[in-house]
């Protein structure tokens, strides 16, 4: 059994990496009940942008839409993986026991890049249509998504510098 030692000090980790499990799954639920009127939403976005943005190109207008799609539908697929990618990783540092402020940084690291990540994908697949493009959707939500891609990279290496000493270097 864990500790709960171990657990208060991870618990705010592990409460983001849930939030972004819970983000993920409520995308889904959402694209399963209302997929028609999220795609006609994004169709609107785009019309409302048609003349200035895509100059009457309705091809370029209707694939910008389509991968506007396939980024929200990341969106979801993202929070609900890496996700539980935080949260394993929080499991595992409780369970090596005694966190210092290297398992405290890294679980908040990760269960907040979790849940930042995903939502990039959300704002990118709502910005594009409007934007003219996933490429300047991307780019102008960079602020999001260099930030969440980082917060995963830090707790993934503070689990792995975690495991190694308390695991291989320390003596029990």
């Amino acid at each position: 059994m864990i500790s709960q030692d171990a657990i208060k000090p991870l618990a705010f980790g592990a409460l983001l990496a849930l939030c972004a499990i819970g983000f993920g799954f409520s995308l889904g639920g959402a694209f399963g009940i209302a997929e028609h009127s999220l795609k006609a939403h994004l169709e609107e976005l785009a019309n409302g942008a048609a003349e200035e943005v895509y100059a009457g190109d309705s091809e370029k207008k209707e694939a910008v839409v389509r991968k506007s799609w396939a980024y929200m539908k990341r969106a979801h697929l993202h929070g609900g993986a890496i996700g539980v990618a935080a949260l394993s990783s929080i499991v595992l540092l409780m369970l090596l026991g005694n966190p210092g402020w290297i398992e405290r940084l890294g679980s908040i690291a990760f269960g907040a890049g979790a849940l930042l990540y995903s939502l990039f994908w959300l704002c990118a697949g709502l910005t594009a249509p409007s934007l003219g493009g996933t490429h300047e959707a991307k780019e102008a939500l960079k602020f999001l998504a260099v930030p969440g891609a980082g917060l995963c990279m830090i707790g993934l290496c503070a689990t792995l510098y975690s495991l190694v000493r308390k695991g291989f270097i320390e003596k029990a």
